[in-house]
């Protein structure tokens, strides 16, 4: 028995033996697998110490320095074309305009200084593309490109949200140790290693938009096709459109393809086998981007942060291969020199640079332990991954952000998931005393009406018009704001309650807003119904035009048909309805299939008397521009000779056109039409030459209005003496183009 056991022992010992074996035959295997991926061993991740080694291993500079040369490069093209500077004087020369900072305290500068901090920007922009006094040129840019993106929430987006956080992370690295004046200007900064994590932050960043970015697309409006299907019929599907039609271009190419790309595209550029894949396939989906919409430089800085994913010293060998004349603006090829922001293993370290240095001597020894500044660079890394891993998904701590979805546009990646409509805004004010009340334009003192969609700026917004209102001796008042829009090709519908007085309603930012009416998603279903109710009357007569409409239980829309709709209707769809015909003192029931006209002229009231949401549409005809087009088309018939009516009726029109009452409104029209036709009919090189002169024009009015600030403030001269004159001669050159157009026509 002893001996049997003893046998089995040595067995079982054995086995074991072997586990253990395989064991570490695995773990080494995966520590080369992470090498061959990823560049570091599964031992550096062991301990603090072995982590800090390795976010500051010496790395090659070259790639970094690139990148920091293109983001300067996109950014001074930025500057006067999204960041504002062709239109600053709109933007900033009006005091009256309301404004929507993210915090109440940040106020613009008077117009003048404004186009100081833009020529700062630029300054900074400029140093950071040459990577002259590199650090310094980070921090203006940083500084004064924030300062105008907390300024105004009405023009916030996720790409300007990423360009703000690559200029901070751009600050934190070393990017101007290769192919940079400093280089030239400090010998130690020339050529030097940057450490790992410099490469690895920004990586991370840009990993994190295409995964965040798909998460959020796999919302389901996205994944149902309904989010951006207005432009499946665009120029840059029509391959995709000899196969398949333009709802299924919509659906798979558009959502399910965009979907695809956004999740899986940061997973296949960190493997070199997947990279050439990802190139490939973001390459295309960001020129498609460029041409599909008004998004600035976005395309082309996603594109140019995909090189950070290969390996560092990448531009090395492309270099390498240009012709010899253009050396003297190339990098030069010299050996790397150690950095005291990276730490290093004893053993690559040079016997010379082992040896201590004296106090004298210039160069310190390079690192071998992670010292003060290493363990502060990681615990600020630290920092911003989990800032940018929590911020898309903190909408359950900022409540007061959030309507319908969730949170501010701007630094939630997600992109393109929702397409609002603005149908109607309608903005009220009450005396307390009298009751008596008044209407305001809803384009008074606001730039756009992208403030109505979120309660913090509608609630900004109020406190702005009360003190506006205010000047005009009209105080005491409540304030009501009924705002009509659809999400996602849903039914328009309220979406602030317009019984509720602003200037007293209730807002913060970590409690749900109480007066920000529910999205009406049972209704959502009904969108498939929508489209083919649409394009069945479309179909029929593509002069009529139909709104779908949705109303809350207890409330009504109040409306008014011009006397140019002279066919206009209502059907109900769902629930009941009490159409009010205030002018005649009428009311009319109306259930689920009933129809009728609506007098033009008049105000109507469309009370929702049943229990749950109602739903009806409006369909309508503008009778006048229906009558206006045909009567142009007989003029143009005249006009070439093929008009078959009575000699009597083509003087009629003719003189009607030419000298009648409208006659300015009949040229306007055949002009753009006639220039509508022009641009159908011209090449691409023609319209990328009418694109690049209008964008020259842009340019050279944000050069001459920021000389005419500079100059302002030197001699002492009004900005505004500037501004008129400029002002004067731009209408004096916009009339005479419009004084030829006319005799011309």
């Amino acid at each position: 028995m002893t001996q049997v056991s003893d046998t089995r022992y040595r067995m079982v010992k054995q086995k074991g033996s072997k586990n253990q074996a395989g064991a570490v035959e695995d773990k080494q295997g995966n520590s080369q697998m992470l090498e061959s991926l990823f560049g570091f061993k599964m031992s550096d991740l062991s301990s603090l110490d072995s982590l800090l080694r390795l976010l500051c291993r010496p790395t090659d500079p070259s790639g970094l320095g690139v990148m920091r040369m293109i983001f300067g490069l996109l950014m001074v093209f930025d500057i006067w074309q999204e960041r504002g500077l062709s239109n600053a004087v709109e933007e900033f020369g009006d005091p009256l305009l309301c404004r929507f900072p993210l915090f109440d305290f940040l106020k613009p500068l008077p117009l003048v200084w404004m186009y100081i901090v833009y020529l700062l920007m630029f300054i900074g922009e400029v140093g950071i593309l040459l990577g002259l006094f590199y650090r310094f040129s980070c921090v203006v840019f940083v500084v004064t490109y924030w300062y105008l993106f907390l300024l105004d929430k009405t023009s916030w987006n996720n790409h300007s949200y990423l360009f703000g956080l690559i200029g901070i992370l751009l600050l934190l690295t070393d990017a101007n140790r290769y192919w940079s004046l400093d280089g030239l200007l400090f010998k130690r900064k020339r050529h030097a290693h940057v450490p790992l994590w410099n490469y690895a932050i920004l990586r991370f960043q840009i990993f994190i938009v295409y995964l965040i970015a798909g998460i959020k697309k796999m919302d389901t409006d996205w994944v149902s096709g309904y989010s951006m299907h207005s432009i499946a019929g665009h120029y840059v599907f029509a391959p995709f459109r000899l196969v398949l039609s333009q709802e299924q271009v919509s659906l798979y190419i558009v959502h399910l393809g965009g979907l695809t790309i956004d999740l899986f595209s940061g997973f296949l550029l960190l493997f070199d086998q997947t990279r050439p894949i990802a190139f490939v396939f973001l390459g295309m989906f960001h020129l498609m981007n460029s041409q599909l919409f008004s998004i600035g430089m976005f395309p082309w800085m996603m594109l140019a942060t995909m090189p950070l994913f290969c390996h560092p010293d990448w531009p090395r060998g492309l270099l390498h291969k240009f012709p010899h004349f253009m050396k003297i603006v190339l990098p030069a090829d010299l050996s790397l020199q150690t950095s005291q922001h990276c730490i290093y293993d004893k053993k690559s370290i040079k016997p010379d640079e082992k040896q201590k240095t004296s106090v004298s001597q210039e160069k310190s020894p390079p690192p071998i332990s992670p010292s003060r500044y290493h363990k502060v660079m990681a615990c600020i890394l630290l920092s911003y991954v989990s800032t940018q891993c929590v911020l898309p998904y903190s909408h359950g701590i900022t409540k007061g952000y959030n309507h319908w979805t969730q949170g501010l546009y701007g630094y939630s990646w997600d992109m393109m998931v929702h397409t609002w409509n603005l149908q109607h805004l309608k903005i009220t004010y009450v005396d307390k005393e009298t009751r008596e009340e008044g209407y305001l334009n809803p384009k008074a003192w606001v730039l756009g009406g992208r403030w109505s969609s979120h309660p913090d700026m509608i609630k900004q917004y109020a406190r702005c018009v009360e003190k506006r209102l205010a000047s005009y001796n009209i105080t005491d008042i409540e304030l009501h704001v009924d705002v009509w829009r659809a999400l996602n090709d849903r039914f328009q519908q309220r979406s602030v309650d317009p019984r509720v007085n602003l200037l007293e309603a209730p807002w913060n930012p970590f409690t749900q807003t109480p007066w920000i009416l529910p999205l009406l998603v049972d209704l959502s279903d009904w969108r498939g119904k929508l489209s083919e109710i649409e394009k069945d009357i479309f179909e029929r007569d593509s002069d009529t035009d139909v709104v779908f409409v949705a109303d809350f239980p207890g409330l009504y829309l109040e409306n008014y048909v011009q006397e140019e709709l002279g066919n206009t209707s209502i059907t109900v769809l769902k629930g009941e309805v009490l159409v009010e015909l205030v002018d005649q003192q009428k009311n009319i029931s109306l259930k689920e299939g009933n129809k009728m006209q609506l007098p033009t002229h008049e105000f109507h009231n469309i009370h929702t008397v049943s229990d749950t949401p109602s739903c009806y549409m409006y369909i309508f005809v503008n009778t006048t521009d229906v009558e206006f087009k045909q009567t142009v088309t007989k003029y143009e018939q005249i006009m070439n000779g093929t008009f078959k009516g009575p000699d009597e009726e083509a003087v009629r029109i003719k003189r009607e056109v030419e000298v009648g009452p409208n006659h300015h409104l009949f040229a306007q029209y055949i002009s753009d039409k006639e220039r509508t036709e022009e641009e159908q009919r011209m090449s691409y090189v023609q319209k990328w030459s009418n694109f690049i002169s209008y964008k020259y024009s842009m340019l050279t009015r944000s050069v001459k209005f920021t000389i005419g600030a500079v100059k302002s403030l030197m001699t002492g001269v009004p900005f505004e003496d500037f501004l008129n004159a400029t002002f004067s001669e731009e209408m004096a050159k916009r009339g005479t183009q419009h004084s030829e157009q006319y005799n011309a026509y």
